[in-house]
């Protein structure tokens, strides 16, 4: 009845294949003089999506998350990746091969430090390390008595005798009717900046960054509407950008050149090490660039300066176009999502649909919108033990049956030229335990602390995330996952520099859009997450007070199974807010829904006394 044509349920990994990719890898090291090798979840770019020629770490151990590193050595091989990924990355993986740890629990410079010997030589790509993590793998090593060494060609591009090619997708113009401002006067911000930063060249090194900063968009990663490439911005004067001529098609490259030169890849690190060697202060930024930019910088005798690319800020804070793009974008969504809640309501009682028709399905109301350009990221859609899987992906083989009794999470996301979407709600498929109703209301009461936080000009997401977590903390539970993240502009749906959580260390700024999705995960059990986006606004502000405020406004719309909220547990604060966040949802999506679904909303958002 229903199709996924923006995701694929095939089981990609191979972890039957580790052991002779692992033999391979050794004796590739062994022939290169190298006594182990490290390998990261990242490309050129430090991207958390990678093109399939980029996958390295899947290809070897079979884990597909979107965060991990493996270190192989001559008798030993462990992988690390973070809470979000253990359980699946100890199903994917051969532990036969394979040692498995806790990023976070045991850092990797950690494990160095205690299992590299004196004189064991480290190989790495300086291409995909940051400058940061590259001398602290570094220290590391030497703390053991070790060394790293910077080696190129990768040894496992070596041995992947059918490593697909890079992705040549076209690029296309945004629209400044969705951008709100045109690529020149971003530029000109752009340089503005990198006076005031005292450098005279930036790299861009993020093709998020340089989507936006020219008003393009690409397809080279799944998901994801960015073009490879890099950039150099000088503090005066005309732009290069460096990308795949292949990509442009000639209105594109007629539309570029009146921005920027146009030079193929592989002049890039030639052309960077001529701007040093002037000399030149280059800015290099701490997120994208790899260790192998500021070798090339140093080596010509220019000057790294190291710090966020200025371009991330500016991308953050959305301009007046963009926020009225993204509240069109979720109200959109919010309507296909409301259709998909009242099917899902009538189909899954009856224990026939499937986590993969619960994503197709989702997907295709979606498409009906016709404006549909991509899903944001793969739908998660974990029923009943799945749900625990903080970022499952459905299967043929994984894929169950959804049945009474269970919780299904659904977390899911879409692409719009005019915006980006990502909601995740927790439904109960026949009648959920008081167990169940209980933590979800201890999540929910979370959701709603950030959702109504009130927070002076300058705050971090570091000082929000424990607002998320109190009611989780009484009971002693917690999630191992960040509260938020921020969200782009029909780009990325993890953005930085904003983020809710332990480390949010950027200030939270008006006009930065993000997430709001603390969980509860029992393992073997069920999931449970409550997402909105939200945008960071003027506060109110009482008469006496000495600083300015800001606020979140929630943008998604769409209900919150009122089945799982146990009233009794909710303040009257707390439940002004489900009320009025339900009546708000009902009077915009209303309008846009046929009569059954809408119907089916009214009782959704009806008052929780009711």
């Amino acid at each position: 009845m229903f199709e996924a044509r923006f995701q694929s349920f095939e089981d990609r990994t191979e972890p039957a294949a580790g052991a002779a990719r692992i033999a391979a890898l050794r004796a590739e090291l062994s022939r290169r003089g190298l006594d182990g090798w490290i390998v990261p979840h990242a490309d050129r770019h430090l991207g958390e999506y990678l093109a399939p020629g980029d996958e390295r770490l899947a290809w070897l151990t079979g884990f597909t998350g979107s965060a991990g590193v493996a270190v192989v050595l001559m008798d030993s091989a462990v992988i690390f990746t973070d809470g979000r990924y253990q359980i699946q990355m100890r199903e994917q993986v051969d532990t036969t091969v394979f040692a498995t740890e806790h990023i976070i629990e045991r850092p990797l410079d950690a494990w160095l430090k205690s299992n590299l010997r004196d004189g064991l030589r480290l190989g790495y790509d300086p291409w995909l390390h940051s400058q940061d993590g590259a001398e602290k793998l570094a220290k590391a090593c030497a703390s053991a008595g070790a060394m790293l060494i910077a080696t190129e060609p990768n040894p496992i591009d070596t041995i992947w005798t059918d490593r697909p090619p890079p992705p040549l997708a076209p690029v296309v113009v945004h629209d400044v009717r969705f951008a709100g401002v045109p690529a020149a006067s971003k530029l000109q911000q752009v340089q503005e900046e990198i006076v005031r930063l005292r450098a005279d060249v930036l790299v861009v090194s993020d093709p998020a960054a340089i989507a936006w900063t020219f008003n393009i968009r690409g397809h080279d990663v799944p998901h994801t509407p960015i073009a490879h490439a890099f950039a150099t911005v000088p503090k005066s004067g005309r732009p290069t950008l460096y990308i795949d001529g292949r990509k442009l098609s000639d209105p594109v490259r007629r539309y570029l050149e009146e921005l920027t030169d146009i030079c193929e890849p592989q002049a890039f690190t030639p052309t960077l090490a001529a701007l040093s060697a002037t000399p030149a202060t280059v800015r290099l930024d701490d997120a994208s660039a790899v260790d192998a930019l500021a070798r090339i910088v140093s080596a010509a005798g220019g000057r790294v300066s190291r710090g966020s690319d200025p371009i991330s800020d500016l991308k953050g804070v959305k301009n007046p176009v963009e926020i009225a793009g993204a509240e069109a974008a979720q109200r959109r969504d919010g309507a296909a999502v409301t259709r998909f809640l009242a099917f899902l309501d009538r189909e899954a009682p009856r224990g026939q649909l499937t986590e993969i028709d619960a994503v197709a399905a989702l997907e295709s109301f979606r498409r009906e919108t016709g404006v549909l350009k991509d899903i944001s990221f793969p739908t998660i859609a974990g029923s009943g033990p799945d749900g625990a899987i903080v970022h499952y992906r459905v299967t043929r083989r994984s894929n169950r049956l959804i049945t009474p009794g269970d919780l299904l999470l659904i977390d899911s996301g879409a692409q719009y030229e005019d915006g980006t979407t990502d909601i995740t709600r927790t439904i109960a498929v026949g009648t959920p335990t008081e167990e169940m109703r209980e933590r979800f209301t201890r999540v929910l009461q979370g959701h709603i602390a950030i959702a109504c936080a009130v927070f002076p000009e300058g705050t971090t997401g570091a000082q929000l995330d424990t607002l998320a977590r109190l009611r989780l903390w009484a009971a002693g539970l917690d999630f191992d996952h960040g509260t938020g993240h921020g969200v782009g502009s029909y780009l990325s749906v993890h953005e930085g520099p904003a983020r809710i959580s332990k480390l949010g260390t950027a200030v939270l700024k008006r006009g930065m859009l993000l997430s709001n999705e603390p969980g509860y995960y029992k393992a073997g059990a069920y999931g449970i997450r409550v997402e909105n986006l939200v945008l960071v606004v003027e506060g109110p502000l009482p008469a006496d007070a000495e600083r300015p405020l800001n606020a979140f406004k929630t943008l998604t719309l769409a209900p919150i199974d009122r089945r799982l909220i146990e009233r009794r547990h909710l303040s009257e604060t707390e439940i002004t807010w489900v009320d009025t966040y339900h009546a708000e949802v009902a009077r915009e999506l209303g309008p846009l829904l046929d009569s059954q679904t809408r119907s089916w909303l009214e009782d959704a958002t009806r008052p929780l006394a009711d």
